[in-house]
């Protein structure tokens, strides 16, 4: 099968409902081969970026370019996009090959040459065997696997896929999710994923396009978005993130004194762009949480709520003395026994990895 690796560029892509923006000035580009994973909550437009890209809504304003070339002006049969729903939408009346093969049917190929194309698909797939059945006689993953084959029939330049896993186990999930990964990159595919799931979007892209209300948040490698994110949305949409509510006392670079919520002073070895005495929110990830039952000049006072195995991890739930839940995590063998619920212990913060945003900030009102 021929390798398709075509840039996409979107731009200033805009799409309203009955007036009402669903999407405003979404711009982001994805590279040849790429995996882009558009994440973000449910009704944030996702989906609706999606289906303008295939050409099944209409941008205005805005323009979508696909290995340079201005897809605007054509249908969505004609731009070379394959896509997969989220329901699969398969045609329940038609065998496996014959949904594998009906786009070709419909651009009229010889018998022959559509039977080898579906039996090469067939098999990229590994669904061998299973020709002749129909639909409703396949598994969830068989079927996930059914439209993908027929995404692919036409050797498009560019695949979409909207939420594809989200009625699978988490077992299944994970299987096709590396399936996915291994023939993507046989292929080498321009690929973009719908999910709001941000572990699947860490797992699967090169690229996340975190999304919200209608905007672009962030875009970068997932690494990127998840050490360094932009907003405090993004930081605890990707990954957990504790808050604790501060403020600023002093701010001498490289340093950063803060006052926390409790009245406990804590210093980052990071410079802010806030003023002395703005209110902040400081964000830790569980992994820059360290327990300890013995206090440190840099530690904070908090209460054991539980502690909770995690495969060979052990995660905790802490509070501080105002009530703020912090969690950290920690191996398993090398865990602070920190005793039962309600054991008072001490909690150090990785000074060096601790983000700090402006109160107020959307997501703040998410707080633990």
């Amino acid at each position: 099968m021929e390798s398709r690796s075509n840039p996409l560029s979107v731009r200033g892509l805009t799409h309203s409902y009955a007036g009402v923006p669903a999407v405003e000035d979404i711009s982001f580009e994805v590279a040849p081969g790429e995996i882009a994973a558009l994440l973000g909550p449910s009704g944030c437009g996702k989906t609706t970026v999606l289906r303008a890209i295939a050409g099944l809504l209409p941008v205005n304003p805005g323009v979508i370019r696909l290995a340079g070339i201005d897809l605007s002006p054509l249908p969505g049969r004609s731009r070379g996009i394959g896509m997969v729903f989220q329901n699969y939408a398969l045609f329940p009346h038609l065998t496996v090959a014959e949904n594998v093969g009906y786009a070709l049917s419909c651009r009229g190929w010889p018998r022959e040459r559509k039977r080898a194309r579906v039996a090469e698909l067939i098999a990229t797939v590994q669904l061998q065997g299973l020709e002749r059945r129909l639909p409703r006689s396949l598994s969830g993953g068989q079927q996930q696997r059914v439209a993908v084959a027929r995404a692919l029939a036409v050797d498009p330049a560019l695949l979409l896929l909207d939420e594809p896993f989200a009625a699978l186990d988490r077992a299944l999930r994970i299987e096709l999710q590396m399936a996915l990964i291994r023939l993507q990159r046989t292929l080498g595919i321009t690929t973009i994923i719908v999910t709001h799931d941000q572990e699947e979007a860490q797992t699967l892209a090169n690229r996340i396009i975190v999304m919200n209300k209608g905007h672009v948040e962030q875009v970068g490698a997932p690494t990127d978005v998840y050490d360094n994110p932009e907003s405090l949305f993004v930081n605890r949409f990707v990954g957990h993130a504790s808050c604790i509510r501060a403020t600023i006392q002093a701010a001498r670079p490289p340093l950063t004194t803060l006052k926390v919520s409790t009245g406990e002073t804590l210093t980052l070895s990071r410079a802010s762009n806030a003023i002395v005495g703005s209110s902040v929110v400081l964000t830790a990830r569980p992994e820059q949480v360290a327990l300890s039952i013995e206090p440190s000049a840099s530690s904070l006072k908090a209460e054991l709520i539980m502690s909770i195995p995690h495969g060979p991890s052990v995660i905790h739930t802490l509070a501080l003395a105002d009530g703020t839940e912090i969690r950290a995590i920690e191996p398993r063998e090398s865990a602070v026994a920190a005793g039962a619920s309600g054991n008072q212990v001490f909690i150090t913060l990785d000074v060096m990895k601790l983000h700090v945003f402006p109160a107020g900030e959307e997501g703040e009102e998410a707080f633990n």
